[in-house]
């Protein structure tokens, strides 16, 4: 079977590789889609240090079973069986660590992830491992979401997590940064699940900017390579300030102007991490004193988040179809990398050749 497989940094091949056995605790898939996301053009040009080469990478999953092994049911009390459609964590947390006893799945210290320390999804077939299984992280694709939707369902679960952290009241006035999918996911997560007030959509790509907001249509548009971010939204807010911030893009000066702009009581949530090379900001600590701010970091995901994701997207409460704005071909997964890190599209989702039709 084909597969994408990561070697070293700007060392990623699209090779044959042997078909994966299904062992007695796992389940065998064959991927339907695999979609992509910032992370893996990060993997593409610095590798990761939990990511074990050579390795299949791709962790936004859904599939159908081809192959369920024997002991899988009887050892984790479910049903699966062959033809069922299903959507895979990414992160995967162990169960066991203090974080995970006190129900922090998403911060768990034990975390491994598909796609670093397990093959992913950027293959014909792939194994769900029985660390998946054991902590409830197969989930079954609803009959009125496409396995491109499914697929989409882990970074939504990434979103829904921030927010939930962040406690957004209705009528809240939101400031999102960042035009790509997960800001898009934002915008219709605070209104659809959580009634927000007006929404700003903040980013330094004109075209970018306008694909996201023609499919997400924020309150106002934001370009921060033209004007001052701060300056614009205190004018928007009557000089009182966004109640909740999220930085869903990895620049440190975002974090920065997401304190400068936040409201007394505001909840800024850094969604986006910060390159390694250069991980501080500035922060105007008399600033988060004196207007009583909120900061929260946001870490992934756990098997709930995604369980939610994918009841949102069934009910329409939260539609991503039409997030989904390229399919490419297993054979031109490469190509998906350059439209992501181009900001070509708002999410890029791969289908390998052994896929058929989406529903």
């Amino acid at each position: 079977m084909k597969a994408l497989r990561y070697y070293a940094p700007e060392d990623v091949r699209l090779e044959d590789v042997p078909e994966p056995q299904c062992g007695p605790d796992e389940v065998k898939i064959r991927v339907r889609n695999c979609s992509t996301c910032g992370t893996d053009v990060k993997i593409l040009h610095n590798g990761h240090q939990n990511l074990t080469p050579p390795r299949t990478i791709g962790h936004e999953i859904a599939g159908d079973i081809v192959e369920v092994g024997v002991d899988v049911n009887s050892s984790y009390g479910t049903d699966w069986a062959e033809g069922d459609r299903v959507q895979v964590i990414a992160a995967v947390p162990c169960g066991e660590c203090h974080e995970c006893r006190k129900g922090w799945m998403a911060v768990c210290q034990n975390q491994t992830s598909m796609g670093y320390q397990y093959d992913g999804g950027f293959a014909e077939y792939m194994i769900v491992p029985r660390q998946v299984l054991k902590v409830d992280g197969l989930n079954r694709i609803p009959d009125n979401v496409g396995y491109d939707e499914a697929s989409a369902a882990e970074p939504f679960a990434c979103a829904i997590n921030a927010q939930d952290l962040l406690g957004i009241e209705e009528g809240d006035t939101v400031v999102v940064f960042g035009a790509g999918p997960i800001g898009c996911m934002h915008i219709r997560i605070a209104r659809g699940v959580h009634n927000c007030g007006p929404v700003y959509l903040v980013d330094v790509n004109a075209s970018r900017l306008k694909i996201s907001a023609d499919a997400v249509h924020p309150d106002e548009v934001i370009n921060a390579a033209e004007v001052d971010v701060v300056e614009k939204v205190m004018e928007l807010t009557g000089g009182r300030g966004a109640d909740i911030v999220i930085t869903a893009t990895a620049a440190n000066v975002t974090q920065e102007q997401a304190i400068a702009m936040a409201a007394r009581n505001g909840r800024i949530s850094f969604f986006g991490g910060l390159p390694k090379t250069n991980p501080t900001i500035t922060c105007d600590s008399n600033v988060v004193h004196y207007r009583q701010l909120h900061i929260h970091g946001a870490n992934g995901s756990a098997p709930e988040h995604n369980k939610r994701a994918l009841q949102y997207i069934s009910t329409g409460q939260v539609p991503v179809k039409d997030l989904i704005t390229r399919h490419i071909p297993l054979d031109d997964v490469l190509d998906a990398f350059s439209i992501v890190q181009n900001g070509e599209a708002i999410k890029v989702t791969v289908e390998p050749a052994a896929a058929t039709a989406s529903v």
